[in-house]
């Protein structure tokens, strides 16, 4: 389920993902063989020509390697990918929370108690308010929780049970299940449109958009001192998230003609991916590293991680031309 404009090697090569992720998995498990271009114009395929088995022990892992390279070792231009079958039954339901720490409480509570959930996304209040006027559907001014629930009709009734037990512990309020394909399209729209309505709470505004991702058990405390740190700064950031895989977004507007708002932009950026890493976690989850978490990417991995990325990248590409700059 990727955003509007992605391309299949282009969620390939950022190792992106999307709403489904927490059941389905991101692209890294769901690619099973490349086709690139290499820098010398050699043709690879990276688990061999027509080859698609679902799992495999045959040398090095070529697929991975390329998957989340952003372009730095070769052009994708062909992806095998898995298939999954479509669900009997799918049912969404919203819900709002009285806090964000109680939203979040509550997703790490129905991921431990092992409730099969397609998607769970999160919305800060600012987003929630910002999403519901965009879409015109009216959303309360409150932390949300999208929810989607996959399955027989016999085994999504038991677990629509259990999901509404753990929600109402949490204080969610406002639980009801849509199941027509309209209803639920209409729900997750709003969600999609999310890049849209953050940009609308400020018009003629730049939009910037940065991720993490930390370990489910941590996630609670991160996105609570991750909200406190954007009302400190004084940032306008809607936050919202794939928190099932412990994945969230800040969509920070701002003034581009102003210094100021963007160095604020930038340390808060760099404050949060730093706290992804003291919690365990990384300072990109689906987006990339791209040339602003360069120096990140050397802290997550260490001098040794980083050297080893220099090889592969020196090994494949010696003429530094695939999107030189990036990434190392």
């Amino acid at each position: 389920d990727p955003g509007a404009d992605a391309s299949l090697c282009g969620m390939a090569a950022t190792g992106a993902s999307g709403t489904n992720a927490v059941r389905y998995g991101t692209m890294r498990p769901n690619v099973l063989n490349l086709r690139v271009v290499l820098p010398d114009g050699r043709l690879l395929h990276t688990a061999g020509p027509g080859r698609q088995p679902r799992k495999r022990a045959a040398g090095y892992d070529l697929t991975s390697l390329f998957v989340g390279s952003e372009g730095t070792l070769g052009f994708l231009t062909q992806a095998t990918l898995r298939l999954h079958p479509l669900p009997e039954v799918t049912a969404v339901t919203v819900a709002s929370f009285p806090s964000v720490g109680a939203a979040v409480a509550c997703t790490v509570q129905v991921l431990q108690a092992a409730v099969p959930v397609a998607r769970i996304e999160f919305l800060d209040e600012v987003m929630a308010d910002a999403c519901g006027r965009f879409s015109g559907m009216g959303l309360p001014v409150a932390a949300t929780l999208l929810l989607e629930l996959h399955g027989s009709r016999h085994s999504l009734a038991e677990q629509q049970q259990q999901t509404e037990e753990i929600m109402r512990q949490n204080g969610g309020s406002g639980l009801a299940w849509a199941e027509g394909l309209e209803e639920r399209e209409q729900l997750w729209s709003m969600r999609h449109n999310a890049w849209y309505a953050a940009l609308a709470l400020r018009p003629g505004c730049q939009g910037y958009s940065t991720d993490v991702c930390v370990p489910i058990s941590r996630l609670p405390d991160v996105v609570v001192e991750t909200k406190q740190d954007l009302q400190a700064s004084g940032l306008t950031g809607p936050m919202v998230g794939h928190v099932g895989d412990g994945n969230f977004h800040c969509i920070l507007v701002f003034n581009s003609q102003d210094p100021e708002e963007a160095q604020r932009i930038h340390a808060f950026t760099q404050r949060l991916g730093r706290r992804a890493l003291a919690a365990g976690g990384t300072c990109t989850g689906e987006h990339g590293v791209g040339l602003g978490k360069r120096a990140l990417l050397q802290e997550e991995l260490g001098q040794e991680g980083l050297d080893t990325l220099r090889s592969i990248k020196a090994a494949l590409d010696p003429h530094n031309l695939m999107n030189p700059g990036k990434v190392l």
